[in-house]
């Protein structure tokens, strides 16, 4: 009798185990996880069921902003092997996200959720893609006046070499940020942790930007120890600045190698830095032409490259922003458009200077 007992404690343990192992293999996925839709229009993903043997089960599909988007149906009836057209509706610009809900927790639905973006012109994204490509090639040749006109006057002087050094800095820092979490898989994964739904922000164009642009300004360096430069030289200033911002990611190196913060942390630490050197970074150059009450031996091209470039890259966020009705991306979030803004008033006093305070004075080294 003890026996047969413990023979039917097995049986049911070994069916308990069968279910479970059933429910795990169970897959739910979609057809897409991003949806694009123009303003009250619809599409339609595919919900997708496969290998489900157990009893069934109700799926909920959740909203996560219901006054741009609506779900048809809003609910599915989990059972083995079905495929559910679900509908979309967009009843306002933005975006938002449909995520796969069900109460047990043997299923997975972790791959079960569309981001959905909804504009109002169609249009408007094929025009930001151009403005983007336009001020990225911009902003990548931008660097070649300089190289040109300290070439043919075989002469920096004019250059300063505090923009330099900041310029090095922050295009490197913004290059390891770039590479760190476009190709480590460690940091992709701690990325992926922390925003499990989120798309990498760095795309190639990035990459080969700050590459780019960090092997331009080393060259625009090599060319100081060749061609004539007078007495100039990186300011203790600059120094001292610089050496604040390589203690601060000396210290972040430390604390990422102990564990005591991730590496993907020590990247944005370094993205922080590459924005506070592109705040600062065109003061020395402007008090430089100050004083020398000049801009001779500074590209005024390189200028012209940059305020296109900073022109276009803040159009464009003011598009997606219309187009997305979207402004907290700026207003919220000024730190980018920020940066652009201050980029071409610098820009822009640069211009001032070459053009109307100095066109007729003519700095020579005494």
């Amino acid at each position: 009798m003890r026996r047969l007992f413990t023979k039917r404690k097995l049986l049911l343990l070994a069916a308990l185990l069968i279910n479970v192992v059933q429910n795990a293999q169970c897959d739910i996925s979609v057809s897409t996880n991003d949806l694009t839709i123009q303003l009250d229009h619809t599409d339609v993903f595919f919900l997708q069921i496969r290998n489900y043997t157990g009893d069934p089960a109700l799926l909920h599909f959740d909203v996560q902003h219901t006054d741009l988007i609506s779900v048809s149906p809003s609910s599915v009836e989990v059972r083995a092997d079905v495929v559910v057209n679900v509908t979309v509706k967009a009843t306002g610009a933005g975006h938002s996200e449909v995520v796969a809900n069900i109460s047990n927790p043997a299923i997975n639905t972790n791959n079960a959720y569309v981001r959905v973006t909804v504009n109002k012109i169609p249009g408007l994204d094929t025009f930001s893609l151009v403005v983007g490509w336009v001020y990225f090639v911009a902003w990548s040749v931008s660097f070649y006046p300089q190289i040109y006109i300290n070439f043919k006057r075989k002469s920096v002087v004019g250059l300063n070499f505090d923009f330099l050094a900041l310029n090095l800095v922050g295009f490197t820092l913004y290059g390891v940020f770039n590479l760190g979490l476009y190709f480590i898989p460690e940091i992709k994964e701690e990325y992926s942790s922390r925003y499990p739904r989120g798309l990498n922000p760095v795309q190639v164009n990035d990459i080969v930007f700050a590459v780019h642009a960090a092997v331009a300004t080393v060259i625009t360096i090599t060319q100081c120890f060749f061609y004539e430069r007078s007495d100039q030289r990186v300011s203790l200033v600059a120094r001292g600045i610089l050496g604040v911002f390589g203690l601060f990611l000396f210290i972040s190196i430390i604390l990422a190698g102990t564990d005591v913060i991730h590496w993907l942390d020590f990247l944005y630490y370094c993205s922080y830095v590459k924005l506070t050197i592109t705040l600062i970074k065109y003061v020395p150059q402007a008090y430089m032409n100050y004083k020398r009450k000049s801009t001779v031996g500074w590209s005024i091209g390189n200028i012209f490259l940059d305020f296109t470039g900073g022109t276009l890259s803040m159009l464009q966020m003011i598009v997606n922003s219309y187009n997305y009705d979207d402004w907290v991306s700026i207003f919220g979030d000024p730190t980018k458009f920020g940066l652009g803004l201050f980029s071409v008033i610098f820009d822009i006093f640069f211009i001032v200077q070459h053009y109307v305070l100095y066109r007729h004075t003519n700095y020579e080294e005494s």
